[in-house]
């Protein structure tokens, strides 16, 4: 059985607080992207994973696909699996690729051996994970909050547009883009903003991250800058970077950023 994780970008991010528990609380905008992985999982004599396509760093048992196996299988008589994994999702670009391969995971496993799960079970499941792998499993555009694994769905449709992603040849650390963050209170909620025509997203909504990362990385800025001159609505890095996005009303000719990046047209 294969399935085909897809990315995410947030529009918008917030840190709103330190919790109690060391973890952050945040209020962002997450939203579906076509740009996917490719994962099976077939039976077999002994738990496996393999990997093609980009390069996934760490051990195996490191992987959240594997980290979801045994936590599925303390719960349910599951036969060992041979997993594989085709990476496509740029890697530290703040696209949640790895949280989509664990979210398709138990989604495939709760297919694959009839396990019965609904969506509020498999969504619990995943939030032990990681704090976005919840998002994956309804996959629709939300409004997230609390560490950004809480939901309130929205309406936001963006298939009149073309998004553009740049991944430049940058790697950003969780912890590099939490340096240096004061969590503020906001305002105006997300929530609300995101209902505001994107015209005027350029001066309400922003990503809290990019003051850090922009100071330490110039390229990632520059690569916002350019997507603004070559026409863009709105632009914003994705996450804690290091990508970047632009909505734009046509597809922009962005050849010259082609050179040294990665670009995807959406």
């Amino acid at each position: 059985m294969i399935l085909f994780p897809n990315a995410k970008i947030n529009i918008g991010l917030n840190i709103t607080e330190r919790r109690p528990d060391g973890y952050h609380n945040l209020e962002t905008i997450f939203y579906p992207i076509d740009i996917k992985d490719a994962l099976e999982v077939v039976k077999s004599d002994k738990l496996s994973f393999t990997s093609t396509g980009l390069e996934i760093p760490g051990l195996m048992e490191d992987n959240l696909c594997v980290k979801g196996y045994h936590m599925l299988k303390q719960d349910y008589d599951l036969p060992p699996v041979s997993i594989h994994l085709h990476k496509h999702i740029p890697i530290g670009a703040g696209l949640g690729g790895g949280s989509s391969d664990a979210a398709f995971f138990i989604r495939l496993m709760n297919d694959k051996f009839k396990l019965g799960l609904s969506v509020d079970e498999m969504t619990d499941y995943a939030r032990r994970l990681g704090a976005d792998c919840a998002f994956f499993i309804e996959n629709k555009p939300v409004f997230a909050f609390e560490r950004g694994d809480e939901f309130e769905s929205i309406k936001l449709d963006l298939s009149a547009y073309k998004i553009v992603l740049v991944m430049p040849p940058v790697h950003v650390s969780t912890g590099e883009a939490f340096r240096g963050i004061k969590p503020t209170p906001v305002k105006d909620s997300l929530f609300d903003l995101i209902n505001e025509p994107i015209a005027d997203w350029k001066k309400l909504i922003k990503n809290d991250f990019e003051q850090t990362v922009f100071k330490n990385h110039a390229e990632i800025r520059g690569i916002k800058a350019a997507l603004y001159e070559a026409g863009a609505i709105y632009s914003s890095m994705s996450g804690t970077g290091a990508s970047v996005f632009g909505i734009f009303a046509e597809t922009p000719d962005l050849k010259f950023l082609e050179e040294e990046n990665q670009v995807f047209y959406l």
